[in-house]
């Protein structure tokens, strides 16, 4: 008979991941942009001196002076925390005035923010779903999306990346309610989604489009098509240096998530400090200063694999080994690119995976180049 303990329960679930190669520890990064020290797992070693390309802070706004000004000055006047949920007293004008920004910038009809990206994707799909609903999922999205269908307990198709015309026919044959939530820009293969398309093919089959645009600091931009239903949904935690996720969408469906939505309701809001530096992070985007980080941004991506679409650019690898081995001979030379294995991944398909951004000096792209064609790599 098993041990029915708790304590041995989880000791073979460990077990079955150290099994499996799989063991994944927190390692500390002490750095403000993206030179540092990185620690090593369980401070066994002194580090290393890195120049990070992990991180998704693509147009280097985390550090941008007006950011940090407009962090500070909301502390100074609200105080650290927001105190309550949003429903309560959590509420500062800072939030609003991040939510009007939002919607005047992704020139939609309303905002609502929330604590997190991942608690926006979930709050939407959950709200929007049901038995009498029909999700079409692209196999590589994000695991915020896969939590947020099933709490939404309707029905879900996974339809084959990228692939348009497969998700038609989906559509074509299914009665009801359909909704499409796809990833704009894919996290872990840096490609986007065919937007038009896609668009285009909602547009016919009546299909409320739900975006993901975490990543999606080069766009593709949603298409205006007559009779397109769009939800989008993103992140102030990425390309806005910030923490925080939005939802730009009908007036109808943001009082429907203030009401339904779960990850909104019933947790504290975004700390006020949170709220305002991501409100000046996208003052900045939209602004000449924000031109000039985009176009650096783009120019750097080009020099690293010219014309690919975004700032993720993988090296896959196939054996999650080699990928280990070649993140390490990376960071010997003082480049941390981090190897991404499965569950992440699916098997076979290890790998490195490159995030640029604006912040990274032609030195350090330099040190990443040569560090990568040091182990016969080409990004």
């Amino acid at each position: 008979m098993s041990d029915p303990s708790w304590t041995a329960w989880v000791a073979g679930q460990l077990e079955q991941v150290r099994q499996a190669g799989q063991w994944r520890v927190t390692r500390a990064f002490d750095a403000a942009g993206p030179a540092g020290h990185l620690t090593t797992p369980g401070g066994t070693s002194e580090g290393f001196d890195v120049v990070s390309f992990a991180s998704n802070d693509y147009l280097g706004l985390s550090m941008h002076p007006a950011v940090i000004s407009a962090a500070h000055e909301a502390i100074d006047r609200w105080g650290t925390g927001s105190t309550a949920s949003r429903l309560i007293v959590g509420t500062r004008p800072c939030h609003e005035e991040l939510e009007c920004e939002l919607a005047e910038w992704k020139h939609a009809p309303r905002a609502l923010v929330f604590s997190s990206g991942y608690a926006a994707n979930v709050g939407v799909l959950a709200s929007l779903g049901g038995p009498d609903v029909t999700v079409f999922s692209d196999e590589l999205n994000h695991a915020s999306i896969i939590d947020g269908c099933r709490l939404g307990r309707s029905k879900v198709v996974v339809y084959r990346h990228n692939d348009i015309e497969q998700l038609d026919a989906l559509l074509t044959a299914t009665p009801g309610r359909k909704l499409v939530v796809t990833d704009v820009v894919f996290s872990m293969d840096g490609d986007v989604v065919l937007l038009d398309t896609l668009a285009s093919s909602c547009v016919r089959h009546g299909a409320l489009l739900v975006l993901d645009e975490a990543h999606a600091v080069l766009g593709p931009e949603v298409p205006a098509l007559d009779g397109l239903e769009v939800v989008r949904i993103g992140t102030l935690s990425k390309t806005l240096g910030s923490l925080g996720g939005w939802v730009v969408a009908s007036s109808s469906i943001i009082d429907l998530l203030v009401n339904r939505a779960r990850s909104f309701i019933f947790t504290t809001a975004l700390t006020p400090a949170d709220a305002s530096a991501g409100l000046a992070a996208i003052r900045v985007v939209r602004s000449p200063d924000g031109a000039r980080l985009v176009a650096r941004l783009r120019d750097t991506i080009d020099r690293v694999r010219n014309g690919h679409p975004s700032p993720i650019i993988p090296v896959v690898l196939g054996d999650e080994g080699a990928a280990l081995r070649a993140a390490d001979a990376l960071l010997a030379r003082g480049v941390f690119v981090p190897a991404i294995r499965p569950p992440t991944v699916p098997a076979g398909t290890s790998r490195l995976r490159i995030a640029l951004s604006a912040a990274h000096t032609d030195a350090m792209v330099s040190q990443l180049l040569d560090a990568l064609a040091a182990q016969g790599l080409a990004p």
